[in-house]
Parts: C-alpha cells; sequence; structure tokens
C-alpha cells in the first residue's frame, strides 16, 4: 500500500467519525436537551453540554483548521468553559457542523508529507497524523460526556449503535 493510499484510508476514517458518527450523536443529545439543559452545570467542576460543543469547535479549528490548514489562529480557549448562554440550540448545531465541514476539507487535501511534518499546536509539537488522532479521540472522549449528560438527564437509551443488540457481540 503506497503513502497516498494510507494518507487516504487515515482521512476517510477521520471523515467517518467525525461526520457519520460523533456530530449525529451530538445533535441527537441535543434536539432532546432543552436549552436550559444544554446550558445547566451539575455542579462547579462540571462544565454543561454547551460548554463541551463550543470545547469541541474550538479544539477542531486550533488542531486541524489551523494545526493543519494554516488558518489563522484565533481561539480563545477558556471562553469555551465560561460562557454560560443560553446560544440557541440552532446556532450550536451550525457552528459544530460548519467546524466539521471546514475541518473535514483540510484533512481531505492533507497529503504524506503533512501528515508527517511536525507543527506546534498549543504547547506541543505534533505531526499531522498525531494532530488528526488526537482530534477524533478528543471528539470521541467529549460526545461520550455529551452522550451522558443526554442519558442522566433524560433517562434514554441514545441507541448510538442501532444494529447491535444490546448485551450481544457481533
Amino acid at each position: 500500500m503506497s503513502s497516498i493510499e494510507i494518507t487516504r484510508a487515515l482521512s476517510a476514517a477521520c471523515e467517518k467519525h467525525l461526520r457519520e458518527d460523533f456530530v449525529p450523536w451530538i445533535k441527537r443529545c441535543l434536539g432532546l436537551l432543552t436549552e436550559e439543559e444544554i446550558w445547566r452545570r451539575p455542579n462547579a467542576e462540571t462544565v454543561s453540554v454547551g460548554n463541551l460543543v463550543l470545547h469541541l469547535c474550538g479544539n477542531v479549528r486550533q488542531w486541524i483548521i489551523t494545526g493543519i490548514g494554516g488558518a489563522p489562529d484565533s481561539r480563545r480557549r477558556d471562553e469555551e468553559f465560561t460562557e454560560r448562554g443560553p446560544i440557541p440550540t440552532t446556532d450550536l448545531i451550525e457552528k459544530l457542523e460548519a467546524t466539521v465541514t471546514e475541518a473535514i476539507e483540510v484533512i481531505r487535501r492533507v497529503t504524506p508529507e503533512e501528515l508527517l511534518r511536525r507543527r506546534a499546536v498549543q504547547r506541543y509539537e505534533q505531526t499531522g497524523m498525531e494532530i488528526l488522532v488526537h482530534v477524533v479521540e478528543h471528539f470521541s472522549y467529549h460526545t461520550g460526556q455529551i452522550s451522558l449528560h443526554a442519558k442522566i438527564i433524560k433517562g434514554v437509551d441514545l441507541n448510538h449503535y442501532p444494529d447491535l443488540k444490546r448485551g450481544v457481540e457481533p
């Protein structure tokens, strides 16, 4: 397998997880929650679902759109966590979708050389490959937190994997 084929496979996997898994799962959670529930902080040490969505947008923008794509870095990370809302649900969804769409455009253009090139993001020196892996695992982590918030608040099964029966391995 060539380096171009490996790059395309990695790019496609990143796109699939972001666009087909995580964003729809977050949108489902946001659709279940009221605006008040989206911005509720369970305690002083826990941020809201709204903060997590803003944080994901900031992280994706800084690491992929800026770090790999070369866009100017305008992130104000602390504000992602101090925002108290409410920001309308439709605005959060639009921001999330637009950020992921822009990141996927960068991911689709990435070359094997870009995957191996090191660059500074925040205080870290990372290759393009490390950046992509970081963003996907980070997105997964916070998608899980958002899902847990929704499950606790609404007491529902989010059915993220409808093809699998609960407790039965394929």
